[in-house]
């Protein structure tokens, strides 16, 4: 963000400065050249009305002498010629005349100029008093080196100019995008630490513009409502599980004595009711595990999807075995995602644990993995009952059972762990008949690396 922001206000400033330094530059530069044209052909002008004298009326006088000699002193080459085009005076250097020059200026009433070889020419026509004839002709050539000299100049000093404008610019260009980036980026770190569990984390409030200070501040009030809020709501869990698991298990001693004194009929309530407190129990234990889930925000990191597959698969088959049930893996190459330490394992051994209840004996589950494009995919499915569309779209959600007797956790559980990180779950009829999972995770390979 600092580099645009420092790149987008140098790039304005070097609009502006060529806006501004290049037309100043053309327009002095024109100036400049006009005004040494023009220059010049005053100094031809004024030679020439000293010249009539002496070509029209052959007055012998130092004017035309000291004109020339003035002339000549700046560096100029004068020639000046009757109306046969044959001269008359000047320097010792003669300009250099273009052929037939002399006759087309004769024929003229106003002066000729012409620029080349770094001189600048003018041709002037010397005319009668009445301005209606001319009777001879003056050339002169003034180098254009100082002329070019000065331009020269003029184009360094705004070339110069411009340039410690721009550096000055770019400097607090530099400065005013470090001054509104650092308290930006500070934030967004903060941010990202909350994010990966650390609550207790603030953002400083000291530096910036003041609607980044007012933004931190703001920040850090929600940062200290949330961990109020999720503190005391792993208090309340922690609190929930004592208490109701202590009466749970002291309603069962006494159900286990009752039963070993009572007759047959009221033993087999007795067994129906610690069924139901067993069933109990599994709920608690299933919501003290969604409500882990929620809290839990575990550092992704790099999971060998493949090798986890198999492991909890191996670890899975002797259930499946005992129950006559297949359970294949597939997964022909590495693939890699990124996931909460042990929250794979954890997906897995929930869908494998639903899907070894649903399937019936001489069922299969399929466990595949594979990498598609920056997700790394992971699908289970099974040949059992499978789900209603109304099932499948309300399976993730909490004490939604599609088993007798389930609690509707296992899905929600995998639900929470797998949005947790990025990813997704989706639930689709298996060809043939049965319930295929799909999950989706973030890639190994696609997922820039955060730091806890």
């Amino acid at each position: 963000m600092a580099r645009r922001i420092a790149a987008s206000v140098v790039v304005l400033i070097a609009v502006l400065l060529g806006v501004v330094a290049v037309p100043l530059g053309l327009i002095t530069a024109g100036h400049d050249t006009r005004s040494f044209r023009d220059e010049t052909v005053n100094s031809a002008t004024m030679l020439a009305n000293v010249a009539e004298e002496k070509l029209s009326d052959h007055i012998k006088g130092p004017a035309m002498t000291r004109g020339i000699i003035r002339l000549r002193g700046g560096g100029d080459q004068v020639s000046v010629y009757d109306q046969a085009g044959h001269w008359v005076a000047g320097t010792r250097a003669r300009p250099a005349i273009p052929p037939g020059g002399i006759g087309r200026t004769l024929n003229r009433l106003t002066p000729v100029t012409r620029q080349a070889g770094g001189r600048l020419l003018v041709l002037a026509p010397v005319l009668t008093d009445e301005g209606n004839a001319t009777v001879g002709a003056v050339a002169l050539s003034r180098p254009t080196g100082p002329l070019d000299h000065r331009i020269a100049v003029l184009w360094v000093l705004l070339g110069a100019v411009s340039a410690a404008g721009f550096l000055a610019a770019a400097a607090v260009a530099a400065a005013l995008a470090r001054w509104v980036s650092r308290p930006l980026s500070a934030l967004e770190a903060a941010a990202r630490r909350l994010g990966n569990g650390a609550l207790d984390t603030r953002a400083p409030v000291g530096g910036g513009p003041s609607e980044v200070r007012r933004l931190a501040t703001n920040f850090n009030t929600m940062a200290g409502r949330l961990e109020t809020l999720v503190v005391s709501h792993q208090a309340m869990m922690a609190d929930v599980s004592h208490q109701l698991r202590t009466p749970l298990a002291a309603l069962r001693l006494r159900l286990d004595v009752l039963a070993q004194d009572c007759e047959e009929p009221v033993a087999v309530e007795l067994a129906g009711a610690q069924e139901e407190i067993a069933r109990l129990s599994r709920l608690v234990d299933g919501l003290l595990a969604v409500a882990r889930a929620e809290q839990v925000v575990a550092e992704p990191v790099p999971v060998p999807v493949d090798v986890v597959i198999r492991d909890r698969t191996t670890a899975w088959r002797p259930a499946a075995e005992e129950r006559n049930v297949a359970l294949s893996v597939a997964a022909p190459g590495p693939v890699r995602a990124t996931i909460g330490e042990g929250q794979l394992e954890q997906i897995l051994d929930n869908l494998l644990a639903n899907a070894l209840d649903a399937v019936p004996p001489g069922g299969n589950i399929r466990v595949s993995a594979s990498a598609a494009g920056r997700s790394a995919q992971v699908v289970i499915a099974d040949d059992g009952p499978g789900m209603t569309p109304q099932q499948q779209h309300t399976a993730f959600r909490r004490f939604s059972s599609a088993t007798p007797g389930g609690t509707g956790l296992g899905l929600a559980i995998v639900d929470r762990l797998v949005t947790s990180n990025g990813g997704s779950a989706e639930l689709s009829d298996t060809p043939g008949g049965g319930l295929t999972v799909t999950l989706r995770l973030p890639s190994a390979s696609g997922r820039r690396s955060r730091t806890p």
